[in-house]
């Protein structure tokens, strides 16, 4: 059977899809498994069902090596700590037991090379068959690392870099130096060209704020250079006032260009050249008449309100064992929403030493809750003015209780994670 046959979908006398059985085991498309649908002008749009686990964050520690200007740690009071081998052997008993293998990424909020067992961590998620995947500053990335890494068949190793000169970067990646990073960067490609391997794939994570956007471009062509082969652009959260000034989404998460299937006059533009469109003019026409915009066939706004951890089945642990829902709910922090004050409360659904991977993962509460995200029935806490309730996640305008998501900007498209 040619690939394109196999990966076609047929319809039977009854009307019903088959899909090809590679697509039902990736997806978790069991028998009785609930599927959420688009529908578009001439598509249907499936999603995974929110019972299939697909994506595990592993968090080998909250400690890091370097006092970063954007990191959570500027704000937060809990203990610094690494993953114990009982807890790490307890995730890979959970891995073990699933359908199919997870994508793993090692990070969360911490430096992963900071753990003395990370690369031998890698090398036993490996051998489940699945993806693997981890974001690091890249000052520790060694020789002797980066070779034991392509050893293992690590995927993709992602590098964390705010800055295209020295100067800049130091700025925000405080005691950190770029011409090192980029070195280690460039022997980690060399030893992995040496072995005739196309993996691990590179990726760098730039985190977006006023005193480093223009650094982009440079940025771009820097890891060209370096084969980089995927680029993830975030905006920063701000956690501290003085970040607060630094935010690049203040106008964009409450423009009406970015919202999606809103019943407003839409316009659809085919891609053009750059240079020959007058772009300010046409998108303050564009918030003026009060229109969504689509683009080559594509909404601009289709990240809003979307939880991009619950549609792609993730679950995050920490370096305790305890499993949360998404990344921002692994700890409490504090960060600003405009100019507000609001209070991220985390969310522990319970802890691997306690129950099993699957138990938790099943959990009727927890299954409830991703229900309840996918349907994505929250306060606007984004857009509004804001009420006392905004500022935190306990519970919103519209009778939703802990934790409530309306303030999230990972799932209005603004917050961006590996």
């Amino acid at each position: 059977m040619s690939c394109e046959a196999e990966w076609k979908a047929q319809v039977d006398d009854e009307g019903r899809l088959i899909l090809p059985a590679e697509i039902v085991r990736r997806f978790g498309l069991r028998p009785g498994a609930k599927v959420s649908i688009d529908e578009g002008a001439t598509y249907l749009r499936l999603y995974q069902p929110t019972t299939h686990l697909a994506k595990v964050y592993i968090e080998p520690t909250n400690g890091c090596n370097l006092k970063c200007l954007t990191c959570i740690r500027n704000i937060w009071e809990e203990p610094t700590g690494q993953m114990s081998s009982q807890t790490f052997a307890r995730i890979l008993q959970g891995l073990r037991s699933l359908p199919s293998p997870p994508i793993v990424i090692f990070g969360g909020f911490g430096e992963p090379l900071t753990h003395p067992d990370i690369v031998e961590m890698v090398t036993q998620v490996k051998t489940l068959g699945g993806s693997v995947e981890l974001v690091t500053n890249g000052t520790m990335l060694t020789q002797e690392i980066s070779e034991r890494f392509i050893k293992a068949h690590l995927d993709v190793l992602w590098v964390s870099i705010d800055g295209a000169k020295p100067e800049s970067y130091a700025d925000v990646r405080l005691g950190a130096a770029l011409p090192q990073v980029l070195a280690n960067l460039a022997a980690f490609r060399d030893t992995r060209m040496r072995a005739w391997l196309l993996k691990p794939e590179i990726g760098v994570v730039f985190v977006a704020m006023k005193r480093n956007v223009k650094d982009l471009p440079s940025l771009l062509q820097i890891g060209s250079r370096l084969d980089v082969t995927r680029f993830l652009v975030t905006n920063v959260l701000p956690y501290t006032e003085e970040l607060k000034g630094e935010v690049l989404y203040s106008e964009a998460v409450l423009d009406i260009v970015y919202q999606p299937r809103l019943k407003l006059p839409r316009l659809d533009l085919p891609k053009l050249d750059v240079g020959q469109v007058g772009w300010k003019p046409l998108y303050e026409a564009l918030r003026s008449n009060g229109q969504t915009v689509s683009m080559g066939g594509a909404m601009v706004g289709e990240a809003s309100d979307r939880c991009p951890f619950i549609e792609r089945g993730a679950t995050a642990i920490s370096w305790k064992g305890d499993l949360s829902p998404c990344l921002p709910l692994m700890h409490r922090f504090v960060s600003f929403l405009d100019d507000r004050r609001r209070v991220s409360n985390s969310q522990i659904v319970g802890n691997v030493n306690d129950s099993s991977l699957t138990d938790l993962w099943n959990g009727p509460e927890y299954v409830a809750f991703r229900e309840r995200v996918g349907s994505f029935s929250f306060s606007h806490c984004v857009f509004c003015a804001g009420c006392d309730l905004s500022l935190a996640n306990e519970q919103d305008c519209r009778g939703n209780l802990f934790p409530t998501c309306g303030g999230c900007l990972w799932a209005q498209g603004v917050i961006r994670c590996p």
